[in-house]
C-alpha cells in the first residue's frame, strides 16, 4: 500500500463527511458551514492546499442550488431597473426606452418592454437581447 493511500485510511473517518456530495439539506448545510471555515482559512490565497478541498465543496453547492433552490429568472423590466441602479442611470438617462414617463410605467409593471426597446437597450448596456426578454 502507498504512503499516500496509508494515510487517506488513516484519516479517512474525520475527511470522509467533506468527501460526499450532499443528499439532503443537512448534507447541504454540513457542507455549506465547512465552506466558510475552509474559506477564512484560506483566504485570498489561491496556491493554499486547501483550495482543491474548496473548489470541490463549492462545485456540489453550486450544484445542490442548481437542483434544490433555482434562482427565478428576472423578468426585462426587472433587469432595466438592475442595469439603471448599477449605472446610477436616472428614468429620464434612457431615450431609447422612451420618454421617463414611459421608463416609469415599465419599472412599476403597468407596461411591457417592446422589442425595440429591448433592442436598444441591449446596444445600451452591451449585453445579449435575452437580458431583457
Amino acid at each position: 500500500m502507498s504512503v499516500l493511500i496509508e494515510r487517506a485510511v488513516e484519516h479517512w473517518e474525520f475527511v470522509s463527511p467533506l468527501l460526499r456530495k450532499p443528499k439532503n439539506e443537512d448534507d447541504y448545510d454540513m457542507l455549506a458551514r465547512a465552506l466558510d471555515e475552509l474559506l477564512e482559512i484560506t483566504g485570498d490565497d489561491e496556491s493554499h492546499p486547501l483550495m482543491s478541498l474548496v473548489d470541490i465543496i463549492g462545485d456540489w453547492i453550486e450544484e445542490w442550488d442548481n437542483t434544490h433552490h433555482p434562482m427565478p429568472k428576472p423578468s426585462g423590466e426587472e433587469m432595466l431597473g438592475y442595469m439603471m441602479r448599477e449605472h446610477g442611470l436616472t428614468q429620464s438617462d434612457l431615450p431609447g426606452v422612451g420618454a421617463q414617463s414611459v421608463v416609469s410605467e415599465i419599472l412599476s409593471g403597468k407596461r411591457r418592454l417592446n422589442l425595440r426597446q429591448i433592442r436598444w437597450l441591449a446596444e445600451r448596456f452591451n449585453v445579449p437581447v435575452d437580458v431583457f426578454i
